[in-house]
Order: structure tokens, then C-alpha cells, then sequence
């Protein structure tokens, strides 16, 4: 048995139902679309979100928010995904590439506070939260902020 060679079990499926094809058949003539009017005419019928007229929901409801153009994304990674970098090591963007914790070397690097970190390192990235900071520094280490040159 092949995959080209499936078929459905016999009886399985229902033959399509045509439509407009002598009155003999019961569905000849209007074809089940009953008679005039926009519904009846081929490519007739008004699109899905049409109200009948009344003013749509889309253009009742008032405009809300706004999405920055220059919203700065950052690649994340957390003080506990530094426990892996020994005490005194300097960590860059590259170094994070390596170790695989950021994917590409074009978005800025952003470090967050989530979990705890025990050794001092030399951090150089384009962001830190203020308590990660704190933590680094608590440690013994340092961070360097690049700034995302926006």
C-alpha cells in the first residue's frame, strides 16, 4: 500500500450535490438561491461583517492606544542564566552568542533581575534592569550599559 493509492472506506463519503441542472433534480431553476435580489446574483452577497446598513461596530467604537515606531526590543536574559559564566569572567554580547543564551548579535541585550547570581562578573550589554544592577554589584561585579544607540 502506498500513500497515492489511499482511499476513502466505500461509503464513507457523499457525492457533491450539482445544482441548477433541470427541474427534474429538485434544485434546478434558482438553484437554491430563491429568487432576485443581491443574494441571488453570482459574487452577490455582502461581505461577513456587513450590518445591513447600521453603522458597523469597527467605526462605533472609539480609536484607543497608539504603537510606538522607535519601541526598542530586547533579547532577554536572566542573572540565574548567568550562573554558568566562572567568577570573574567578562560577558559581552559575543560571549552570551556562545553560550547560546541570545540568538542574534543585531538586538540589543537586556539583563533582568529573575533569579539570584553568587559571583562577581564584568557585564557589558545594551540594558539592565535597575535590581539586577543591585544584585551585580552586591556580587562583586560590575555592569558595563552600551545604551541601544536609539
Amino acid at each position: 500500500m502506498k500513500l497515492n493509492e489511499l482511499r476513502p472506506a466505500k461509503g464513507a463519503t457523499k457525492g457533491r450535490k450539482r445544482v441548477g441542472r433541470g427541474q427534474g433534480s429538485g434544485w434546478g431553476h434558482t438553484a437554491g438561491k430563491g429568487e432576485k435580489g443581491q443574494k441571488a446574483r453570482s459574487g452577490g452577497a455582502p461581505h461577513k461583517w456587513f450590518e445591513g446598513g447600521q453603522m458597523p461596530l469597527i467605526r462605533r467604537v472609539p480609536k484607543m492606544g497608539f504603537h510606538s515606531p522607535n519601541r526598542v526590543e530586547y533579547q532577554v536574559v536572566n542573572l540565574s542564566d548567568l550562573r554558568r559564566f566562572d567568577a570573574g569572567s567578562e560577558v559581552t554580547i559575543g560571549t552570551l552568542l556562545e553560550a547560546k543564551l541570545v540568538r542574534k548579535k543585531t538586538v540589543p541585550v537586556k539583563i533582568l533581575a529573575k533569579g539570584e547570581i553568587d559571583r562577581a562578573l564584568k557585564i557589558t550589554v545594551h540594558a539592565a534592569s535597575e535590581a539586577a544592577k543591585q544584585k551585580i554589584e552586591a556580587a562583586g561585579g560590575s555592569v558595563d550599559v552600551l545604551g541601544t544607540g536609539k
